[in-house]
């Protein structure tokens, strides 16, 4: 049974060698976040486009102010976006505000407060340097330069970027389109009265934002019964997506029907088991070129296999860079002790002592417990090489997507 890691690795791979056009649509700069850029963004020209100050005080020639108490002229003002036709000329300064561009023969800026001002003379009460408090144009990037490679995943700060270089449509990747398919005879749509022995569907919630916040466009398929002829109809249905991820149906009873029907279908699986808890009966394949999750139905294993295996999938057919799990190390505040030879993902509370991150295991019921997981931030992982560990010690953990 393979390791999450190499699980992991193994739909990345097969995830890759689908071929897949790559689609492509135009988007305003609002809708972007979170899309995958298709072409650069190019600086259209120096940034900064002019020499800027990044202070508040007094635009100057540092050639006058290299001795402490020197006395300066004032003529002039400059607030963002204004103009100083004049050049400075020795013993003068003019008053410049940050971001305002500094005039022609100055070549320093002293900061507000470290001047005195009486009318039109300005004490410096310190020394400048050539360049001090100064961003020189183009010294950001030039006419031309690279700002945004393809590929790239947009964030605040990449938007930012193409806004300022007045790239304000975009052109992005196409999501991959996920159908989200629940399986089992107990599971009734969330918005229903469930009977004595039945559970609302959770998983289609949970999955669809995991889903989205992955990247992908989903589509909802409902809940199929433990019945081959309505799965096989259901399934076929995912499969016209370009990922179809199923929750439950893929453990030993006698009901779960998921591989089995796949198989009809003429599904080839890559794992069919992970040596993780919880989440060991993941299922990964290709079925008429398309990828399909088999995930355990119980709760937290949905959620957790999602994020080990669907969503790394979910990056390479948007065109991206998988993104890294976001693994770090803590410091346990309780001792751990668990069985098994397989890797243990357990809620967990993370805090900060300082700069020092401390977790805690909550208590919890099992993969079905989703009270415990909604008040955990992230997952606590014992690996099988150490399940016993003393508080005080060093381990990895997990945050919850979007907890922390």
């Amino acid at each position: 049974m393979l390791s999450y890691t190499d699980a992991r690795r193994k739909v990345i791979e097969v995830a890759g060698s689908i071929p897949r056009p790559s689609l492509r649509t135009q988007v305003e700069i609002e809708q972007a976040f979170g899309r995958i850029l298709a072409e650069p963004v190019l600086a259209d020209r120096d940034y900064p486009p002019f020499d800027r100050s990044t202070r508040d005080g007094f635009a100057v020639r540092s050639a006058d102010a290299q001795n402490p108490g020197a006395h300066l002229e004032c003529v002039g003002e400059l607030r963002a976006g204004g103009h100083f036709d004049a050049p400075v000329l020795p013993g003068q300064c003019v008053e410049i505000m940050t971001g305002a561009g500094v005039p022609q023969g100055a070549d320093a800026v002293v900061m507000v407060e470290h001047t005195k001002r009486e009318g039109r003379t300005i004490t410096l009460e310190r020394t400048a340097q050539k360049g001090d408090h100064i961003v020189l144009r183009g010294s950001e990037a030039r006419t031309g330069t690279l700002l945004v490679a393809p590929k790239t995943r947009l964030g605040y700060a990449e938007m930012a970027l193409a806004a300022q270089a007045g790239a304000t449509r975009l052109d992005v990747f196409a999501a991959p389109r996920l159908a989200i398919l629940s399986t089992g005879d107990e599971v009734v749509d969330a918005r229903s009265k469930p009977g004595p022995l039945q559970v609302r569907n959770s998983n289609g919630i949970s999955i669809e934002i995991l889903a989205r916040t992955a990247g992908a466009q989903t589509i909802q398929l409902g809940n199929a019964p433990d019945e081959k002829s309505a799965l096989r109809a259901a399934i076929e249905r995912g499969l016209e997506q370009d990922i179809l991820v199923l929750s439950g149906g893929v453990s030993m009873g006698k009901y779960d029907l998921v591989e089995q029907v796949l198989a009809d279908l003429g599904a080839e699986f890559h794992f069919t088991g992970v040596s993780i808890r919880p989440g060991r009966p993941a299922v990964f394949g290709i079925c008429r070129k398309k990828l399909v999750f088999g995930l355990p139905g119980n709760p937290v294993s949905t959620m957790v296999t999602f994020e080990l295996f669907v969503l790394p999938a979910v990056d390479v057919l948007s065109g991206a860079i998988p993104r890294p799990l976001p693994v770090f190390r803590a410091k346990l505040a309780t001792s751990v002790r668990e069985k098994g030879p397989v890797t243990h993902f357990l809620p967990a509370r993370i805090e900060w002592e300082g700069r020092e991150a401390r977790v805690t295991q909550l208590p919890w019921q099992g993969s079905g417990d989703i009270v415990a997981l909604a008040l955990a931030n992230g997952f606590l992982i014992v690996s099988p090489d150490r399940p016993e560990i003393a508080s005080g010690e060093w381990v990895d953990v997990l945050p919850r997507r979007g907890a922390i």
